[in-house]
């Protein structure tokens, strides 16, 4: 059955979205890079230092798979600049000062941080996915729905160092300092 015209354009609107969305989120990928590397050096939880670590070594292969996206769509990879990811990274940046000399607390605050960009990642690649699968672009929708997955892992595995370790620090310390 052919498609209507109407239908044409609304695909087409559409794939503008996607590309857009792409290329945003090539970019905010790789100002994260920067990110992670910052707030590792600043973690004072072996186990939030790994967690970092371990992100920004996901992080460089989730740009490759970006890349490939791209090239299946036969579209030049390209990012932009992500102002969102820009600003969650400044106030991670503001959140590691203001806390720097308090320890105990200056984990959670990166957590909290962390978890920001997490669900803005979160949300984004989740309308990727949504925008591949109503266009039929499977091998896309399939390696996007991969990064999804690992961002929602990452967001649970900062929830349970918040709370296994670095809310309780700073709940402590918030106790001691009282005395």
């Amino acid at each position: 059955m052919a498609r209507s015209k109407q239908e044409n354009m609304k695909n087409a609107h559409l794939h503008e979205l996607f590309v857009d969305a792409l290329k945003d989120m090539l970019g905010a990928e790789r100002q994260l890079l920067k990110g992670l590397k910052k707030m590792s050096q600043a973690a004072q939880s072996e186990n939030l230092k790994d967690a970092f670590d371990t992100h920004y070594q996901q992080t460089e292969q989730q740009i490759e798979n970006l890349k490939e996206v791209f090239a299946n769509l036969d579209i030049p990879a390209r990012g932009k600049k992500c102002k969102a990811m820009e600003g969650l990274l400044e106030e991670a940046d503001e959140i590691a000062e203001e806390f720097e000399d308090s320890p105990e607390v200056l984990d959670a605050a990166l957590i909290a941080a962390a978890q920001k960009v997490e669900h803005y990642e979160i949300a984004s690649y989740g309308c990727l996915v949504t925008y591949a699968d109503l266009m039929e672009h499977e091998e896309a929708a399939s390696i996007l729905k991969s990064i999804l997955d690992e961002e929602k892992e990452t967001d649970q595995l900062l929830t349970q160092i918040a709370m296994g370790e670095a809310n309780m620090g700073a709940s402590s310390s918030k106790k001691n300092s009282k005395k």
